[in-house]
């Protein structure tokens, strides 16, 4: 009888779980709506009567605005010192408007620069400068907005070119369609959302459901309720949302659920604009590249330590590429003297030409760009490394990409001016953003020269390993520096012992794109040699979260069943291959789940032993 008990207890615990965070969610969603504005044609803002001239009204079609209402909103926006509003309707469907609440914190989002640019998907007020830098007179001219999941798709992108003059508020006056259950998946794309692993986890959550209300009756009939009522105990009394046909939807809901669950599940992708036509093209593109092998791609092996020229190094692992399955293998080898890890046989220019494509940029950026995009707390507590050592008034971030760290690292250094270089052409997306002030595109020891003594203070995160030259990147530093400055390094730990554990399948070695990967103690001798003091180490605290074990089930299903729609793909994506794909990444899931929590466990460890899968140097130029 004991196993029953056990059982029986365990799932009340979880009912009362399930009760708890169901009363919370409904309570947070609560206050996230009353922090919504509401606008008042009638009120003091829109009696004014405001010019309409300097703002863009985007809306997704079939969504109207009276006059009235985008006066109001113009009052609105000028008040609060807003460049972007997303007009939410008063008569927003129950379950987008939960779905919004879910992720929009409008009070704290306003604030935080990194902040996604979540929104309702149907009207956009734009001021007139930021509608210029975004490009969008002629963008939406000759691609106008198709659906929400484009008007999704812009805020993102608009809250990026306003990262602090964002808002959000509730026009009573804007007339919006009623949902299309066909396009679900679609928004929840546009939101940087996974539509299939919601799904799942919506049909999981409410079989959870069911099985509490069998096995443990009284807290599970409070989870039911509280789940079957939420819309109406969030919309009903808040006098500021007044969803249609809410008492239908609410009674509805459970089965609503599992109806647009199955049919997100059943959605294929889809296709961006022109994608289609732009595939064949792609394809044979890539086919002709590869029509020789890859060979060609790669240097003739060398025979000792790039490093500290000790012979004959090891082999520490080998691998495909994991990262987007392009043809190829790959080898790191480490040296016995030194413990420096290094790509042998290197890739030629061309090589890294060729696999770094679609990565960044093209079919990879959006990818690349959300993963960047969510890292804002990594962001800010690099910036605050040197805070106890320096005000920093000039920084150059190499490697800056797309310039996100700067953008979060203006809100620790608000008059510190910001300027990036990066190889890829989205360093000039963040000169145009505003997230730096100056642009610069090449390889940072070409360009070092135009730069001398320029800055104060200068950053390489997670860039150093990806250069073919370290030893020229630390003197360009050097250069570029003026004395008393401060070099900022950020590098994957190669002595970190998951890495063993882990083996091709660490993200961190990141092949084929990691050239080098140096030890701590190496890194700090070279700048020692090259005039620097390192004044502060962090390893805890540089640990990269989810970077080991869900980057290993990423990584190992995507070796398992590569993507077959990928235009360098051997074969043609057959119905098996892509049946494959997707049983690999359905059968992922139960496995991203238990990553998860190892991740949340490895980084509690990591930031309480100070010993994680990164490091952190903080050095200063010295004087003379």
């Amino acid at each position: 009888m004991a196993p029953a008990h056990r059982s029986s207890a365990g799932t009340r615990t979880v009912a009362a779980a399930a009760a708890l965070a169901l009363a919370a969610g409904t309570v947070r969603a609560r206050r996230r709506l009353a922090a919504l504005p509401l606008l008042d044609p009638a009120g003091p803002y829109g009696a004014a009567r405001p010019a309409l001239a300097g703002w863009h009204l985007i809306t997704a079609p079939g969504v109207t605005a009276d006059e009235a209402t985008l006066r109001a909103a113009v009052a609105h926006a000028a008040h609060e010192g807003l460049r972007v509003v997303d007009l939410i309707p008063a008569r927003l469907d129950a379950e987008s408007a939960l779905g919004l609440l879910r992720l929009l914190d409008p009070a704290a989002h306003r604030a935080d620069r990194g902040a996604p640019g979540h929104g309702a998907g149907h009207a956009v007020l734009v001021a007139d400068e930021v509608h210029r830098r975004a490009q969008l007179p002629g963008r939406l001219a000759e691609a106008p907005p198709r659906g929400a999941a484009d008007l999704l798709r812009l805020l993102a992108e608009l809250k990026e070119y306003a990262p602090e003059a964002t808002g959000w508020a509730i026009a009573p006056g804007l007339a919006a369609p009623p949902p299309d259950p066909a396009r679900h998946a679609e928004e929840l794309r546009a939101r940087g959302l996974p539509p299939v692993l919601l799904s799942a986890g919506q049909l999981a959550g409410l079989a959870l459901l069911l099985k509490c209300l069998y096995s443990a009756p009284r807290w599970g009939a409070a989870a039911a309720a509280l789940y079957w009522l939420q819309p109406a105990l969030v919309a009903a009394p808040a006098r500021r949302l007044r969803p249609a046909g809410l008492a239908r939807a609410t009674a509805a809901r459970p089965l609503r659920a599992v109806s647009t669950a199955l049919h997100t599940l059943r959605t294929p992708p889809a296709k961006a604009p022109g994608a289609a036509a732009d595939a064949p093209a792609r394809r044979a593109a890539y086919a002709a590249e590869l029509a020789d092998g890859t060979d060609r791609f790669f240097e003739p092996r060398r025979t000792d330590c790039p490093w500290c020229s000790a012979p004959d190094p090891v082999v520490r692992v080998r691998m495909p590429d994991l990262l987007q399955g392009k043809p190829g293998r790959f080898t790191l080898e480490e040296c016995r003297r030194c413990g420096h890890v290094f790509q042998n046989p290197r890739l030629t220019p061309d090589g890294l030409d060729f696999y770094y494509r679609d990565f960044y940029e093209g079919l990879g950026g959006e990818g690349a760009a959300l993963i960047l995009g969510r890292m804002n707390a990594t962001y800010r507590a690099r910036a605050e490394l040197l805070r106890p050592f320096t005000t920093p008034r000039a920084w150059l971030d190499v490697g800056t990409a797309a310039g996100h760290f700067c953008n979060a690292a203006r809100a620790v250094w608000p008059t510190t001016r910001f300027d990036g270089l990066d190889m890829g052409a989205g360093v000039h997306e963040a000169e145009r953003r505003g997230w730096i002030t100056a642009a610069y595109q090449g390889q940072f020891p070409d360009l070092a020269d135009r730069l001398t003594g320029r800055y104060d203070t200068v950053s390489m995160h997670h860039y150093l390993e990806h250069t073919r030259d370290p030893f020229a990147e630390l003197d360009a530093a050097g250069k570029v520096l003026a004395p008393g400055g401060h070099l900022l390094i950020e590098l994957p730990d190669p002595e970190a012992r998951i890495a063993r554990l882990l083996g091709p399948h660490w993200l961190p070695w990141f092949q084929p794109q990691h050239q080098h990967l140096m030890p701590v103690g190496n890194l700090k001798q070279a700048l020692t040699e090259r005039g620097f003091t390192v004044i502060a180490e962090q390893h805890g605290a540089a640990h990269q979260a989810n970077a080991d074990f869900i980057g290993a089930v990423a990584l190992t299903a995507n070796r398992l069943a590569p993507d077959p729609h990928a235009p360098w793909a051997t074969g043609p994506a057959t119905p098996g291959r892509r049946a494959a794909r997707s049983a690999v990444q359905a059968l992922a899931l139960p496995c991203y789940a238990a990553a998860a929590a190892l991740d949340a466990l490895r980084t509690a460890v990591a930031r309480a032993t100070d010993g994680g899968n990164a490091y952190r140097l903080l050095a200063r130029k010295e004087l003379g």
